[in-house]
């Protein structure tokens, strides 16, 4: 196994109430390595937003440690629930964000936002505004944008969460084969045992509040995975172990 690109170790995590405090999470410790899919999986109110949220360095956890196989703040992409697209601007304008930001010439901006929007299957939608997008084309802008400076890590938390459940599970095929076609770190938060079980390598459980990891399970299904495996006797055992480490 290659060396990790982090190190996670006894993150706890309390929020102040009047109560003396609120206790999200609790001796959190895993290690992840290059081009894995981690997905961590728990009940609401586990604390699997807020693991997320100290990852991409937008809180801080109360106690413990979280550090990067080089020693230096890796890039990050982060992909929310809602795609959270600027309605002003098109596809290729809303995908090509992050690299305005880094100012990288116009000549580089345009190949990179089209091997995206290629990557994507969004071909024919490029100048497209928001407003006429499916709730799963939205996310797959929301997945490029976040993929098209090539982040060392990309967090998901929960992206498909608002989309229907056929639409739902045709992005899972969509996110394996970009993951595929990319090879990027990837740690995701859900709450659908079959997401994980598609996507992951591992699936972190984490009990609930406060949130510790109850189980970290390798995902022994081979790759690429499709919608028949679903329905294969090792899946559904799989599974079984999964629901009962929640329960």
């Amino acid at each position: 196994m290659h060396t990790p690109i982090l190190t996670i170790r006894n993150i706890n995590t309390v929020f102040p109430d009047e109560n003396g405090g609120l206790r999200a999470l609790r001796d959190v410790s895993f290690d992840v390595h290059p081009r894995e899919f981690i997905c961590v999986l728990g009940p609401s109110g586990s604390g699997k937003t807020t693991l997320l949220r100290i990852l991409a360095g937008l809180i801080k956890p109360t106690s413990g440690s979280f550090t990067f196989g080089h020693g230096e703040q890796p890039s990050i992409g982060m992909v929310f629930q809602q795609a959270n697209l600027m309605p002003w601007r098109t596809v290729t304008e809303n995908i090509k964000l992050p690299l305005e930001v880094k100012q990288m010439d116009e000549k580089s901006t345009r190949e990179k936002t089209k091997e995206m929007i290629e990557l994507i299957g969004l071909d024919g939608f490029a100048e497209t505004l928001p407003r006429d997008l499916s709730g799963g084309m939205a996310q797959r802008v929301a997945i490029a944008r976040a993929l098209i400076h090539n982040p060392d890590l990309l967090l998901l938390d929960e992206p498909f969460g608002s989309l229907d459940a056929l639409t739902r599970e045709r992005m899972w095929t969509e996110l394996s084969r970009i993951w595929q076609a990319r090879q990027q770190t990837v740690i995701m938060v859900t709450h659908s045992i079959n997401e994980s079980l598609f996507l992951a390598d591992r699936v972190l459980v984490l009990t609930r509040r406060p949130g510790t990891i109850k189980m970290d399970m390798e995902v022994d299904l081979p790759r690429p995975r499709n919608d028949d495996m679903r329905y294969t006797p090792h899946f559904g055992k799989l599974a079984r172990k999964l629901r009962e480490a929640i329960e």
